[in-house]
């Protein structure tokens, strides 16, 4: 389904293109969110055969992820590849302190860099958008170390312009919700391992299929309390008495001991409201930029 971008759109998607092309010959690190799509749509219609896309595999990717990858890919035309990365035996990463996400893309870049003599490329590239920028990205340190470009960025596009251009270009991920990786609904300080990535996978998928929704998290707290974000209006089809009776026992039958419902709704990185900032900001982690 293709739509009529506003002018002001029609320069910043000219500028992305041309952008790519000058880079040379792009990887990009793709996830298949909708952000990671656009730069890869982008990069194939600028570099054509000369732009990759790179998905990385491991515990914290949700299921469906990477089927949705390579259809996506096929669909638009780019070369793939698989990364299977390893996040999963550094022990920085296990800790899940408030810099987890900074050791998971270290490890990403790290492989994508140790490939670019036998992919011939010349340039790495993500999928961050001007949004990221004010939020708590520590992600974004590891890109700046190993001079990942951000050509959304560059150019100036927001969250809300990288949905529209993706409906532009007809890509089926631009009303997509905002999907990280499963580690990443483990609170802080608690230890992530497969077990309770997979745990998590298992209850998001479960209450997806159970409740027809879309957007929800299901956040792992310690001493296996299962915590719940569904949107506000969503909150009462929870509390049915039969729907209530059958999440609990399910979540229970996956090795939650406890569930429960967040009052507040659905929020994108809740668990960040628990982050020591000044301790991280100590450690020199520009989160910001």
């Amino acid at each position: 389904m293709s739509t009529t971008l506003p002018d002001s759109l029609v320069l910043k998607r000219d500028a992305l293109l041309q952008l790519l092309a000058s880079y040379g010959r792009v990887a990009v690190a793709f996830s298949a969110g909708v952000d990671s799509t656009v730069v890869a749509q982008a990069a194939q219609l600028a570099c054509g055969d000369a732009a990759i896309a790179a998905t990385a595999v491991s515990d914290s990717l949700a299921a469906g992820e990477l089927e949705e990858a390579r259809e996506l890919a096929q669909r638009i035309g780019i070369r793939h590849e698989i990364l299977h990365t390893t996040e999963f035996s550094n022990p920085d990463y296990l800790r899940n302190s408030g810099d987890r996400c900074y050791h998971c893309k270290t490890e990403l870049y790290t492989q994508l860099e140790g490939m670019t003599a036998r992919l011939g490329v010349d340039v790495i590239v993500n999928g961050a958008n001007v949004d990221d920028q004010g939020d708590y990205r520590p992600g974004m340190q590891a890109a700046k170390e190993h001079t990942v470009r951000s050509p959304l960025i560059e150019v100036g596009l927001t969250k809300a312009e990288v949905r529209e251009l993706a409906r532009h270009w007809g890509l089926p991920v631009w009303d997509k919700p905002a999907s990280p990786c499963l580690s990443s609904r483990i609170a802080y300080g608690l230890e992530v391992t497969p077990e309770r990535v997979r745990r998590v996978d298992a209850a998001e998928q479960f209450l997806r299929q159970r409740l027809e929704i879309r957007e929800l998290r299901v956040r792992h707290e310690a001493h296996d309390l299962a915590r719940i974000e569904v949107a506000i209006e969503e909150l009462p089809r929870l509390v049915a008495p039969d729907v209530r009776a059958e999440i609990t026992d399910h979540l229970r039958s996956l090795g939650f001991r406890f569930v429960t419902i967040d009052l507040d709704g659905f929020r994108s990185g809740s668990l960040n409201a628990a982050l020591p900032l000044v301790t991280l900001e100590a450690k020199g982690f520009d989160y910001g930029a």
